[in-house]
């Protein structure tokens, strides 16, 4: 369940949304209001078009990503950081519009850099205020629904433990029914199995229970539907747990299709507003860093071109989104600019790699021209690393599930990356280890986990020994 569907207020739990929602953005407001009359601006004009563009966008960019039930309350430093980071997120997408309209001189800079300062306090403890508040009503017995679950399996039994290990879903599992006897579940006589499948209509009545998870396998339909019969005369919520939920799903989640209910097994993360966020926050950052690296770019150009005969920039085909091949932009490090059917990976000490063009792989900045990639929109900031079409080729036919990391655009850096998964890959474990982060990626993404993998390629710039 992606949302707490399950809970006897439900009403008060959208209200309780619709409050987190608007808090960072009124806050955020409110602070600019507040800091022109401390420093005798006037509100109107430039400030006023400033108000209503952070309202417009904190929805998008201040709003947490929510991943599962299992994060719907957070710890407090999570909140804190996380809100930290999507501000610095607004700033910079605020930083863009600002300077493409060339409108940024208009505003004071006092009250603007003490706003960009100031705000996030006040806007995360007004967060962690609100986090209280529905931390104590979820966890409050009267909101609890008492659930019972038909069938006792590796699933059904995975259900009950996440249930009973997080209160705040509102839900209090009375046990399992089942047609086989407790010896031959392992279970102790009389804990947790409640009785027969035949009994769970009688027992859901006469309990009033509120919710019945029917975790049956797939094969066993028939029994599915007579449970469904029977329980037409109960009042309480009906979830099915089908047993595919054991199998590895990419962004797996329910949708019909004019009435036809299906079920998503294997998806891109970015659907929906997600993609509008993912792309506002490329192009900020992309923008952002493109102008301030822009006298790197230039010596780093010129240097190339002194250094070694050949072209400064070297233009390579990998695959990007879908599969479709792209042209990745790198700065040349070698003698050799390598595109064909064989294509040898480089390694420590090769003789190919030009005396510039060791430094600059050394510290990454041979990938620094992929910002135009994502400019174009061929590539993301963050993302599964695009290889060459010759791997791809190579790797796609040796390890299972290889080019489901195509669901997404590939990225200047990932998470494989920031977790020691870069340079040579001489082993097929390599590979297999690097592709493993890259559809963990795209099994949790988050807005906060791509400014985490940014933060931490940052750092790891200048103290990775697996870069040459």
């Amino acid at each position: 369940m992606n949302e707490p569907i399950v809970f006897k207020h439900s009403a008060l739990i959208g209200q309780f949304a619709l409050i987190q929602l608007l808090a960072s953005p009124l806050v955020a407001v409110g602070m600019l209001y507040c800091l022109t009359l401390l420093y005798g601006a006037k509100f109107d004009g430039e400030f006023r078009v400033l108000a209503v563009l952070v309202v417009v966008l904190s929805p998008m960019i201040l709003r947490r990503p929510q991943v599962g039930a299992l994060t719907i309350l957070p710890r407090w430093g999570s909140i804190a950081v996380g809100l930290l980071m999507r501000w610095l997120v607004l700033l910079a997408v605020l930083l863009a519009i600002g300077y493409a309209t060339k409108v940024s001189a208009e505003f004071s800079r006092r009250v603007i850099l003490t706003w960009a300062v100031v705000t996030p306090a006040p806007m995360i403890l007004v967060a962690i205020a609100l986090h209280e508040l529905i931390r104590r009503f979820m966890h409050s017995p009267s909101n609890a629904r008492s659930a019972v679950i038909a069938g006792y399996n590796d699933v059904s039994v995975a259900l009950a433990q996440r249930i009973r290990a997080n209160r705040e879903l509102g839900i209090q599992v009375k046990g399992f029914f089942d047609d086989r006897s407790s010896g031959r579940l392992g279970l102790p006589e009389g804990k947790d199995l409640l009785g027969g499948l035949s009994e769970l209509a009688a027992y859901v009545n006469a309990h009033n229970t509120d919710v019945i998870f029917i975790a049956l396998p797939m094969r066993q339909v028939q029994r599915v539907v007579e449970l469904l019969d029977d329980l037409r005369d109960t009042t309480g919520s009906i979830y099915y747990v089908p047993d595919i939920f054991v199998t590895d799903l990419i962004q797996s989640r329910t949708a019909d299709i004019f009435g036809i209910p299906v079920v998503a097994m294997c998806e891109t993360p970015f659907h929906g507003y997600r993609g509008t966020v993912k792309r506002l926050t490329d192009l900020s950052i992309g923008i952002t860093a493109l102008i301030l690296l822009a006298p790197l770019l230039l010596l780093v150009a010129v240097s190339i071109k002194f250094d070694s005969p050949g072209s400064v920039i070297f233009r390579q085909r990998r695959y990007g989104l879908d599969g479709e091949i792209i042209d990745v932009y790198k700065f040349r490090t070698m003698t050799v600019t390598e595109d064909g059917q064989e294509i040898r990976q480089a390694t420590e000490d090769d003789e190919r790699v030009t005396r510039v063009g060791r430094v600059l792989r050394r510290y990454s900045i041979d990938e620094l021209p992929q910002l135009f990639n994502v400019l174009q929109g061929s590539m993301s900031l963050v993302g599964p690393r695009p290889h060459a079409v010759a791997h791809n080729e190579e790797y796609r036919r040796l390890i299972k599930g290889y080019m489901v990391r195509h669901k997404v655009l590939p990225g200047i850096t990932g998470l494989a990356q920031v977790n020691g998964c870069r340079g040579e890959t001489s082993r097929l474990e390599d590979m297999q280890a690097r592709i493993e982060y890259d559809l963990d990626y795209l099994r949790h993404w988050s807005l906060d986990l791509d400014l985490r993998i940014l933060f931490r390629t940052a750092i790891l710039v200048f103290h990775d020994r697996g870069a040459y």
